[in-house]
């Protein structure tokens, strides 16, 4: 079974988050908004979308 890919976008700016949830948005490959990356749907990226949902926006 091969892993479907993801596509996350960042919606919301970065500050005024804490430094936490810019080290995740920053591990997940975010500069700036706006910008959409793409990853395999495993458990330690969701975990990582899971953390930050606020500031996200996942499609499959």
């Amino acid at each position: 079974m091969a892993n479907k890919k993801i596509k996350i976008t960042l919606v919301k700016s970065l500050i005024g988050s804490t430094e936490k949830q810019r080290r995740i948005a920053k591990a997940l490959g975010f500069t700036k908004k706006d910008q959409t990356v793409e990853h395999e749907n495993s458990a330690v990226i969701m975990g990582m979308v899971n953390a930050i949902p606020h500031l996200l926006k996942v499609a499959e």
